[in-house]
């Protein structure tokens, strides 16, 4: 039973805020404890996570991954209520989420767990830079249009240099994300394989990789690297880096817990919901071809 619930709103979307006062007003109505914070202030959301039993995020699935990496370091669940655009990690929608609360508090769910990945940024022998990330680790070129070398150990073998924009360095979340746009597999949630993706790669290695389960790769930036570098986590700018940098990534201690409604098996289901149109273009209403005579030709 949740007795203490978080809700958090997108920092950046004022009308989050609404949806927000209107979940905590249901969740008081019900007999829940509720706190309400629609923008983001890290100290203070951390202390009230570690008091909560489940957060709810309003978003899409930047807020999903937000609240993700907050609540993984408490053990807390994550349920997301989509106010954005795919909301691929969300298991509610605008319309329905009230309606949902009323599953949700009685009992009619179940917690997936998903691996987050550690990334550690070395300069020399002193640390700069770590964090989690539950899609991906990036490591990527400035704003110079030139090809960043990289030098790739995995479990302390050199395994190659790779030439181009970038690598990715995924979990099985993120291979439907950044490392799905470039070319790589998609893995099931599941897993807790780390996949590498390099981007644009040119006269080097460019198939993805996926790694045994419990791999570390080490990634070091070649002294020909003629580029600024930069290490993202889940799109967020963690630092940069220079020649001889050495980025280490390994499956994270923590991991996300998200709370679903749906089946066990929904997965593909909802990924080719997204990637497929499920209605035909010609239905009734929708935009027709601005030139239906050129058809009628071919």
């Amino acid at each position: 039973m949740f007795e203490r619930v978080g809700i958090l709103g997108h920092p950046l979307r004022p009308a989050t805020g609404e949806v927000c006062s209107a979940v905590a007003s249901s969740l008081t109505a019900r007999g829940v404890a509720a706190w309400c914070s629609p923008a983001w202030d890290a100290e203070s959301i951390h202390r009230l996570v570690a008091e909560s039993d489940l957060v709810i995020a309003i978003g899409g699935d930047g807020s999903m991954l937000r609240a993700a990496r907050v609540c993984s370091e408490h053990n807390v669940p994550v349920f997301g209520i989509n106010a954005g655009y795919l909301g691929f990690l969300t298991e509610a929608s605008l319309a329905d989420w009230d309606n949902l609360l009323s599953d949700l508090l009685s009992g009619q769910y179940w917690i997936e767990e998903r691996m987050m990945i550690r990334a550690e940024a070395w300069h020399a022998d002193a640390l700069i830079a770590s964090g989690d990330a539950l899609n991906d680790v990036v490591i990527g070129r400035g704003a110079v249009a030139k090809s960043v070398l990289l030098d790739a150990f995995i479990d302390g073998d050199w395994t190659t240099q790779y030439n181009a924009d970038g690598l990715i360095i995924a979990t099985p979340t993120g291979s439907t994300a950044y490392a799905l746009a470039v070319g790589g597999p998609i893995l099931p949630p599941t897993l807790k394989n780390i996949l590498v993706v390099p981007v644009a790669p040119h006269l080097t290695l460019d198939r993805p990789i996926v790694l045994a389960e419990g791999a570390t790769i080490e990634v070091i930036i070649a002294e020909r690297t003629a580029t600024d570098v930069t290490l993202t986590l889940d799109g967020e700018s963690l630092c940069s880096l220079v020649p001889s940098d050495s980025i280490i990534v390994y499956a994270s201690e923590h991991v996300s817990r998200f709370v679903r409604l749906r089946e066990r098996n929904y997965f593909y289901r909802s990924l080719l919901d997204r990637m497929e149109p499920r209605l035909s273009p010609r239905r009734e209403g929708a935009p027709q071809p601005r030139r239906p005579d050129l058809e009628k030709k071919a």
